[in-house]
């Protein structure tokens, strides 16, 4: 076998790969024979067709399998010899094959990108110092209050902190709002709709116009879109809404007590505060760690420059695509709005992708260098904790995880994650204060 090497791209080669006659002659013999072994012909038993009845009737089909037999082992032997390590399947072309003859046929193939790793022991990362304090055991536990309050009809002027139950229907320059934007009717005209008293909530500017009316009164309430205002159809021009205030509900907290802590699962107030805190230490903990591995993540990154395979990078920007879509649907951003940032949303997918990949291939490289490696044990806990997660009985999750092949990316993830352990492990640290940290 003859194999020539042309370098078509960093990450792209064109095999030329030639089988010598011989071999081609030998593996169109043992194909033959094994065709004539398997054939059922009427008129013969199994096995016994004369050979050139065989070679008439199955030509196409024989030569198809001689075909694939030389390509299978001649790729697989040239990529050993050569020591290439490919991404995906090769885009075949045939030159020249027959019986009698060589076989030359040309392969393009995806290539893993060649890059030598830096040093990524004892990468610098920032650690900073802190602590939680009983002031945030206070502010989480008025969170906690906040979560329970109830809101009561009263019958005075509204005050900034209350929750108001308005009817509202709005225009621009006389046109009713509902029209001009019918994707966006709610922003146009609402029955007993509820709104807070603070600066954010539901139009900039518009319950701050409400404060002091009293319940039952009726306000005309002026609003300037902003240029660059989410509905189109609004961005920058001036509303008038029509607004009837229903009802003022002023918010009570419930006392903060033993029996306020066991509605929480608490057996006492000070148990709670203790579970309190540590769930506020846990969260600390996780921030802490999150932010050490994106700094080993950042100071890979940037220490190693390569090309990429272009295959990879368009099926993970794909990915992030789809992703960026559904959570900008999920957070009910109107898909006329998505369309309109398609050109945005891809460049942003594009660049998180090859960060993506190009990290990937960092990983995988140190987990050769320092040979970690997932045992079956550590696969199979993953595998039973996400069907767990799932609610999926786990003979089923794994059946459809192998005929994805999704069990080869829940490899990847617990070896990605075992190669941060290991940076983690083995970086040097320098302490910050908090309110000095650098982000």
């Amino acid at each position: 076998m003859n194999v020539t090497i042309e370098q078509l791209a960093p990450c792209r080669k064109l095999l030329r790969i030639e089988v010598d006659a011989q071999t081609v002659d030998a593996t169109f013999e043992s194909v033959t024979k094994e065709f004539q072994r398997l054939a059922v012909l009427p008129g013969f038993r199994p096995g016994k067709a004369p050979r050139e009845l065989i070679l008439r009737r199955f030509e196409k089909e024989i030569e198809e399998e001689v075909k694939e037999k030389l390509i299978n082992e001649s790729y697989r032997k040239a990529l050993e010899e050569r020591k290439i390590d490919t991404i995906g399947a090769p885009d075949i072309e045939e030159i020249q094959f027959g019986r009698g003859q060589p076989f030359v046929y040309a392969a393009t193939v995806e290539t893993a990108p060649e890059f030598e790793l830096p040093e990524y022991k004892g990468l610098l990362v920032r650690r900073e110092i802190a602590f939680v304090t009983d002031d945030d055991v206070e502010r989480a536990l008025q969170l906690l209050r906040e979560k329970q309050a109830t809101f009561n009809p009263v019958n005075r002027p509204a005050q900034p902190g209350d929750v108001l139950v308005i009817n509202y229907a709005g225009s621009c320059d006389g046109a009713p709002i509902a029209q001009l934007a019918p994707d966006a009717k709610s922003l146009g005209e609402r029955k007993n709709f509820w709104i807070g008293t603070g600066p954010g909530d539901f139009l900039p500017g518009f319950a701050e116009q409400l404060l002091g009316a009293q319940p039952g009164e009726k306000r005309t309430v002026s609003i300037d879109f902003p240029p660059d205002f989410f509905v189109k159809e609004l961005a920058g021009r001036k509303a008038v809404y029509d607004v009837e205030l229903v009802e003022v509900r002023e918010k009570v907290l419930p006392p903060l007590d033993d029996a306020f802590a066991k509605s929480w699962g608490a057996e006492s107030l000070e148990k709670l505060k203790q579970g309190v805190r540590r769930d506020l230490e846990n969260e600390l903990k996780y921030k802490e760690n999150r932010s050490i591995r994106n700094q080993l993540i950042r100071a890979l990154l940037e220490r190693c420059q390569f090309e990429l395979p272009e295959s990879p990078v368009a099926a993970e920007t794909r990915n992030v695509v789809y992703d960026i879509v559904r959570e900008n649907a999920q957070r009910g951003v109107p898909r006329e709005l998505i369309e309109q940032q398609k050109d945005q949303i891809y460049a942003a997918a594009a660049r998180s992708a090859k960060e993506r990949v190009k990290l990937a291939f960092i990983i995988q490289k140190i987990a050769e260098k320092e040979g970690i490696k997932v045992s079956e044990e550590e696969l199979l806990r993953r595998v039973q904790a996400l069907a767990a997660l799932y609610q999926i009985p786990v003979e089923k999750f794994l059946k459809d995880l192998r005929k994805r092949g999704g069990l080869i990316e829940i490899y990847d993830q617990i070896a990605a994650e075992k190669v941060l352990d290991f940076l983690q492990a083995n970086a040097r640290y320098e302490d910050v204060p908090a309110e000095k940290r650098q982000t």
